[in-house]
């Protein structure tokens, strides 16, 4: 049924292979945002509800060009899903990962799946003194399978006296790979390298470089529940300035969309954080990361995330750190698009 609602509905703009049709014959100037479907960069990363949306109420439900029209009037929700299901299978290579595993971003978790974004994260200790760290992560998908990352963190560490020090901490580099996928599991494998650019003396950096490796999952649990884990090791090249360290951490979820599924997303999430250094006596510290994500625009590329880390156990000199981050889904659209 699919392709037949396509052919008689939407191959008049979008082409009968869905590449997007001649500029002649549409009759209007398309939008800098018009789609290929064949494309397997645009259509993968999407995830159901978000198609439907545009079908159900129009390019403005996603704050893309009102020349798409809304087909509520004309579609049951059975047909929409039947043409969104068409649409997507027209991406036809296995080695794309489905939308629907573009899980919410974790505060702590890294995720699986490959990325296209920007992600200013902060984390501020409760506890005096009130040290804080702030990263700004840029994440490019490059392939199918693989996504570039470099981290640059800004840190402020306090004196004893009462002054501050702040400034660039160590640079990090990362190259993530996609390991398997199906329509409900992806795992993934990361490569990363912290370089000594922050001023370890000031209490800015690790003053030794360090390189970490990790995998991590993601698993759908139904249509809305999931859980994504990490597990991993911390590698320093002078076990003198910096110890080998292990550390897993899991995060649950559930997605909460409002108006019927198609509107504002809420994810409430639990993440559970274990580490430990690898030398004698050292000790495994537990914590709990309550934390609430939710979209902050129509096309919700745009995200808000924050939530508060915990100590379990080991809590003598280890205080609770409130974190939040701003991410943007820049192969999306611009930050500016797609609020109204």
């Amino acid at each position: 049924m699919g392709a037949e609602l396509f052919a008689a509905g939407c191959a008049g703009c979008h082409g009968p292979e869905g590449s997007g049709a001649p500029d002649a014959t549409v009759g209007f100037e398309k939008p800098s945002t018009y789609p290929d479907f064949t494309g397997c960069n645009q259509t993968s990363p999407e995830v159901e509800a978000n198609w439907a949306a545009v079908i159900h109420d129009g390019g403005r439900a996603r704050g893309f060009s009102p020349i798409m029209p809304a087909f509520r009037d004309l579609l049951t929700s059975e047909q929409i899903t039947s043409l969104v299901k068409y649409i997507r299978g027209l991406c036809k290579d296995p080695a794309w990962a489905v939308g629907e595993l573009n899980l919410p971003r974790p505060l702590v978790t890294e995720k699986a799946f490959p990325e296209s974004e920007w992600v200013m994260a902060s984390s501020v200790s409760t506890g005096h003194p009130h040290d804080s760290t702030t990263t700004l992560t840029y994440e490019r998908r490059i392939s199918a399978r693989n996504q570039i990352e470099i981290a640059i963190p800004f840190a402020v560490a306090h004196e004893p006296t009462g002054g501050s020090r702040t400034g660039i901490g160590d640079l990090g580099f990362g190259l993530k790979h996609v390991m398997f996928s199906s329509n409900s599991t992806i795992v993934s494998a990361q490569g990363e390298v912290a370089v000594p650019t922050g001023n370890a003396d000031a209490g800015l950096g690790s003053g030794v470089t360090v390189f970490e490796g990790f995998a991590a999952f993601g698993q759908r649990i139904g249509s809305a529940t999931f859980v994504q884990g990490q597990a991993g090791g911390e590698f320093p090249t002078d076990t003198e300035k910096a110890p080998k360290a292990v550390f897993g951490r899991m995060a649950v979820g559930h997605m909460l969309r409002q108006d019927g599924g198609l509107g504002r997303m809420w994810v409430p999430m639990l993440e559970l954080v274990a580490d430990r250094d690898l030398e004698d006596g050292a000790k495994t510290n537990v914590d709990l990361v309550p934390e609430m994500q939710v979209t902050l625009n129509k096309r919700q590329h745009i995200r808000l995330g924050a939530g508060v880390q915990m100590p379990v156990n080991n809590r003598e000199g280890r205080s609770k750190q409130f974190m939040f981050y701003v991410l943007w889904d820049w192969f999306d659209g611009g930050f500016f698009d797609g609020w109204k």
